[in-house]
């Protein structure tokens, strides 16, 4: 007996489900673990972090180098405008008329002005090179230091305070030019005085003290013996005290003839 043919589309049926290569079983790229266009994970980026410290360190350094140059250029006007240029700019600065190559004498002198500021002196000068005396040194010797150039700065030890007295002394100490001693019966807490010139004041601190000292100190307009030495190491040692006697020609070399005749009571030209 004859058995009843297939159908014909059995085999085609049966064929699509074994292959498995029919356009509905394709895979799309880079999906499941055959598949070639896997991605990479996102990488972690780290942002760099600014050195804030270092930064701010480096404006402080900054600020503080500016605040440092404007207080200098403050300084420096402030001493600019401070500064003068010719005597009567110094405020009570009185000026006299002693005329150069004044007499040298042993004896003692009556000077018009005291402290004096010139006249006939002692042949030794005091020593002037930045020296702070503690006694009163004989007059004569000081008008001596004048003649070369120096400032003499003289304090009643009965008016100037302490802190005036060693702000006076740190002026002067160590400073070629100048120098500093008491003196009784002054009037005036300080008076200081060169050749044809003289300033008295009531404090250290006034102003008018470092003008004198920078523009009168050796200041060859106003004083005879222009280049004369301000050095004397025995008067440092054994300074003449006012109401002392002269050494005379005992002294260190002199730079005139000296004479033992007592001098005329002195005055300043008009």
């Amino acid at each position: 007996m004859a058995k009843d043919p297939k159908p014909e589309n059995s085999r085609a049926t049966g064929g699509a489900s074994r292959g498995g290569s029919g356009a509905g079983s394709q895979r799309v790229p880079g999906k499941g673990s055959g598949g070639r266009g896997r991605t990479r994970p996102p990488a972690n980026v780290v942002t760099k972090q600014k050195p804030w410290g270092l930064i701010a360190a480096a404006v402080a350094v900054v600020v503080f180098a500016a605040a440092v140059i404007s207080y200098a250029v403050v300084q420096v006007n402030e001493s600019n405008a401070n500064q003068v240029t010719e005597a009567s700019q110094i405020a009570g600065l009185e000026t006299f008329e002693y005329a150069a190559g004044q007499e040298h004498v042993t004896t003692p002198v009556s000077y018009t002005e005291s402290p004096p500021v010139g006249g006939p002196h002692d042949g030794e000068w005091a020593d002037c090179t930045g020296t702070v005396y503690d006694v009163d040194i004989r007059h004569e010797n000081a008008v001596h230091s004048m003649e070369h150039g120096a400032t003499w700065i003289t304090y009643d030890p009965e008016l100037i305070t302490d802190g005036d007295l060693a702000t006076l002394e740190e002026l002067v100490e160590g400073t070629s030019g100048l120098m500093l001693s008491p003196y009784a019966g002054l009037g005036s807490p300080i008076s200081l005085q060169s050749w044809n010139h003289q300033l008295t004041v009531d404090s250290a601190d006034d102003l008018r003290v470092q003008q004198y000292a920078d523009f009168m100190t050796y200041n060859a307009d106003f004083y005879p013996e222009v280049g004369a030495s301000c050095e004397n190491p025995l008067f440092i040692t054994d300074p003449v005290v006012e109401d002392g006697s002269s050494r005379g020609t005992d002294a260190m070399v002199t730079d005139a003839p000296t004479t033992s005749t007592p001098a005329p009571e002195t005055t300043s030209a008009p």
